[in-house]
């Protein structure tokens, strides 16, 4: 009988082993999060990340296998997990190849809203001069059909925006006649406060599938008083514009987002409360931002970073247990995040991006025809800082304006994989740079990080859910379901 090699021979050559780019932040006493250059996470002691660190693993102990199940390490024969690796990393940065899928036109500034919180420098409504015109949507829609995207979402803001719905009507008809010989599909968005709803857009989304959004910050005092207008009616205006739009349109032709304030955050139950009480398929948990009535109101630093966390920690339980008696209800910034977590597909949050998702994510085509890298580079330039203006429609080209030193110097020095602080740090695959964030809060367009509230809320966020995927197998499954 021919004799049998011993077990030993069949073993892995542990003397071959390779630590892999990996990075790690301590959790607790005797508890680290460790984690690879593509977001993979795991839990270890201080014990197993000295044994991880000195490559002193073997085959059957548990860590030599985890080690190898997250790509922190790998053979120096071979180059599977290194090319593994490069190919999850060209996964998770594919949105490059599609370059500003986003185009946002602010279509008029004027609105009969006054929020204290509002992002932008709004008119009151009889001032057209802040309407864009008709030679300046045409020249900005020329220049959002030359982006490289095949799918073109083109979003229409203000001010209110239904204030000048005939321009809206005539970028519609004229963005589909102009995208059929560039093979462009494009989509449509009107961000609104449905005040002014009536069924003539009504009938014209339904002609066209233009879908709205709009905003509920919950219950009607709330919502009143963090949106008023004259009649204090904008939550009657709201949540009657939403049930006419789900009736006329369809249940998945309206989407509502909410702004946390001061006044929210201890009613969150009853904010989620009220989305599935108007029917809504999940809700964004949505932190104030740096910009226009929010600083001269002072909204903005009437509560903090870990404020909103607790905010969000327990609305998020809220959401789960809601979830647990059969009903699908994702929080939208967990799903977000989630997707990050668990999977390699690229997202379209700009927030969530590195490089950063300004001008190469989304434009923004101002009432006089002044472009902007962002939703809020153009809130800051009407606050007076203009550091994100690319150039204007009437001068420049889609290239002009995605090659712009401006642009270009911006997404460089934001860029995460090798900032400082950033690029050692275990969160950053599943975050993103906010250079404009930054340079709002810091004047920095990288941030310093120690000092980031935007950093704090996404460490805050993604440690949680970490937890929660770790922890608790119920918790998990619903929240699994959301990634996907």
């Amino acid at each position: 009988m021919a004799g049998f090699s011993s077990p030993e021979t069949f073993c892995p050559d542990t003397s071959t082993l390779q630590l892999l780019p990996i990075r790690f932040e301590r959790l607790g006493t005797d508890r680290f999060l460790v984690g690879n250059m593509v977001g993979d996470m795991a839990a270890m002691t201080e014990t197993e990340l000295n044994r991880l660190c000195a490559l002193d693993l073997t085959p059957g102990d548990g860590l030599y296998e985890r080690a190898f199940e997250k790509l922190f390490v790998g053979s120096i024969e071979q180059r599977a997990q290194q090319q593994l690796l490069a190919l999850r990393l060209r996964s998770r940065l594919s949105f490059l190849r599609a370059a500003t899928p986003l185009h946002l036109f602010v279509v008029t500034l004027r609105c009969e809203h006054s929020c204290p919180y509002c992002q932008v420098s709004r008119q009151s409504k009889d001032r057209v001069l802040y309407d864009m015109d008709r030679a300046t949507a045409s020249r900005a829609l020329d220049i959002a059909l030359s982006a490289p995207a095949p799918l073109i979402k083109i979003e229409f803001q203000g001010g209110e925006p239904l204030l000048n719905f005939e321009l809206i009507r005539w970028i519609v008809v004229t963005a589909k006649e102009r995208a059929i010989p560039r093979g462009k599909q494009l989509q449509f968005v009107i961000a609104t406060n449905l005040a002014l709803l009536d069924d003539e857009v009504l009938d014209f989304c339904a002609e066209h599938g233009v879908l709205l959004s709009t905003s509920l910050d919950g219950p009607r005092d709330l919502h009143n008083r963090n949106r008023p207008r004259r009649g204090q009616n904008s939550y009657e205006l709201a949540v009657a514009g939403i049930a006419r739009i789900k009736d006329r349109l369809g249940p998945d032709q309206v989407g509502a987002l909410m702004t946390t304030t001061a006044a929210s955050l201890d009613r969150v139950e009853e904010i989620v409360d009220e989305y599935v009480r108007q029917g809504l398929d999940g809700i964004f948990l949505r932190p104030l931002s740096p910009y226009g009535f929010a600083m001269k109101t002072k909204q903005f630093h009437k509560y903090g970073a870990q404020a909103w966390l607790r905010f969000w920690k327990r609305g998020l339980r809220y959401i789960l247990e809601l979830n647990k008696s059969g009903r699908r209800f994702p929080e939208f910034y967990s799903a977000l995040i989630l997707r990050r977590m668990l999977s390699d597909e690229p997202i379209g949050y700009g927030d969530l991006r590195s490089p950063a998702g300004i001008g190469l994510g989304a434009l923004v085509y101002n009432y006089d025809g002044t472009v902007f890298a962002s939703d809020e580079a153009r809130m800051l330039a009407e606050m007076g800082d203009r550091t994100f203006q690319l150039g204007n429609v009437r001068e420049n080209s889609y290239r002009d304006l995605v090659l712009s030193d401006t642009l270009v110097s911006a997404v460089a020095e934001s860029l995460t994989q090798t900032a400082p602080q950033c690029s050692t740090c275990v969160f950053e695959p599943n975050c993103g740079a906010d250079p404009v964030y930054h340079h709002a809060t810091q004047s920095d367009l990288l941030g310093i990080k120690p000092l980031s509230e935007f950093c704090e809320r996404q460490k805050g966020v993604i440690s949680h859910l970490f937890e929660l995927l770790e922890n608790f197998p119920e918790d998990a499954a619903i929240l699994r379901s959301w990634a996907s």
